[in-house]
């Protein structure tokens, strides 16, 4: 019996190990986008009203297709007859009818550009989907490299402790056999208590950091994965802004989106066009209508079947101007749908600029702070050789770390905005893809 125990404490403890092996080894960036396309709130709303868009369209195809209706009713009837002269007479007859109502719009332009706006509303559901992937891929993406920040940040700061504790260490000593004043140590402890305050803060900010990310996939304590190190940035192509700006004009959902509101605001001003035009249906219909027992003018029972079928043609001759103003209504959101697809076209090539130059200006400040990383390494070990001989102070060993750490810092931060601005850059110009988040994702450690 205690075999048999230890074996199934064995197989549960195997098994939540595996439970716990995604988690320890970390997430990466793909897995965490796929996560966030199960749970976030805007991604699946975009996602159903494109499932609506997609019924609605139906709906406006039955205006063009043929429509029937089957007709049924009973009906009991009493007749009293009271002549002026002799007896009075009265009987009841019952009547069954059945029938069968077809129409067929053979000129319905009206209908016509319903169905037309319906195909439209399949263009922007197709529009909306992308964005919402687009807007997903980068807010997951924020978020994974906020958290990566806010560690590199906090493990930058602890680093730092260590080695001001170090250096706070070396002041007491030096101060104790009279190599050293008691400044040095005055500004080492300054300098500890600074760095404490400044963990306190850091760890502070990855917790918030972490929440965010928890928030947008739905799951709790993830562990982002790290990126490999050396970290080769993607290189920028093209490399003219205006061909960014180019592919905006041609890609972009939100362009897309207003191009076809647009469509469906010139469709409607034809559907207000419409009501001035004659209209022309295909109709017929079939029935029986049974009276077993007589007629109030025939005592007899009887059987009549009826067919018909013919065209209705209607040509509306006056509706008290409510045409007329609803064309110059429609008319009116038309040329507002153009103008906002002008200013859309302006405000996207400046998000899209503005993004590029970004970049650009990214790359840049992290080939600068790779050079300065260098350089404060260099710098702190020149001043701790110097402190050591006699020649610096406990103050500029303190500053060199400072500086470098610091510098470590931004440089981990300047790259992550680099990567992430890569990928905002390709959504302002309409170009982000799923492969583009693969290739972030690649440079993160297997």
């Amino acid at each position: 019996m205690t075999s048999m125990n230890n074996s199934r404490l064995t197989i549960l403890l195997a098994t939540l190990g595996a439970c716990w092996l995604p988690a320890a080894q970390g997430q990466s960036l793909v897995d965490l986008y796929d996560l966030a396309k199960t749970y976030d709130a805007a991604f699946l709303s975009a996602k159903v009203q494109a499932e609506a868009n997609a019924y609605k369209a139906e709906q406006a195809r039955a205006g063009l297709l043929p429509s029937a209706a089957l007709t049924a009713g009973v009906s009991q009837s009493y007749l009293g007859i009271t002549p002026v002269v002799g007896p009075s007479s009265e009987r009841g007859f019952g009547t069954q009818q059945v029938g069968l109502n077809g129409s067929y719009p053979l000129y319905r332009p009206a209908n016509q550009a319903a169905f037309d706006q319906g195909q439209k509303l399949l263009e922007q559901s197709e529009a909306q989907i992308i964005a919402a992937h687009q807007d997903l891929m980068v807010r997951i993406s924020q978020a994974y490299f906020d958290v990566l920040a806010a560690k590199d940040s906090l493990a930058f700061v602890q680093a730092q402790k260590k080695a001001v504790a170090e250096q706070l260490a070396a002041a007491k000593r030096n101060f104790e056999v009279g190599t050293s004043t008691i400044t040095d140590t005055r500004e080492a402890e300054a300098r500890y208590d600074l760095v404490i305050a400044q963990e306190v803060a850091a760890d502070n900010d990855l917790r918030v950091k972490r929440l965010a990310l928890d928030q947008a996939v739905g799951k709790r304590n993830l562990d982002p994965k790290p990126v490999g190190l050396p970290l080769k940035l993607p290189a920028l192509e093209p490399v003219n802004v205006e061909s960014w700006v180019q592919r905006s004009e041609e890609n972009h959902p939100s362009l897309k989106l207003l191009q076809t509101a647009l469509d469906v605001a010139v469709l409607e001003s034809d559907k207000s066009r419409a009501g001035e035009k004659p209209t022309l249906d295909l109709v017929g219909s079939v029935g029986v209508i049974r009276n077993d027992q007589g007629t109030t003018t025939a005592a007899v029972g009887s059987a009549v079947n009826t067919a018909s079928i013919g065209v209705n043609f209607n040509y509306p001759l006056y509706t008290g101007n409510s045409v007329q103003n609803r064309l110059k209504e429609t008319l009116a959101l038309e040329e507002k749908a153009r103008i906002d697809l002008a200013g859309a076209k302006n405000s996207i090539a400046q998000s899209v600029r503005t993004a590029y130059f970004g970049v650009l200006s990214g790359q840049g400040q992290v080939k600068a702070l790779e050079a300065a990383e260098a350089s404060s390494q260099s710098s702190l070990e020149a001043n701790q050789l110097g402190y050591r001989v006699g020649v610096r102070i406990n103050i500029d060993v303190l500053n060199a770390q400072s500086q470098l750490f610091q510098t470590k810092r931004d440089l981990a931060k300047a790259r992550y905005d680099v990567l992430v601005g890569g990928l905002k850059l390709r959504q302002a110009s309409g170009l982000l893809l799923p492969e583009d988040l693969a290739g972030v994702n690649s440079l993160l450690m297997k």
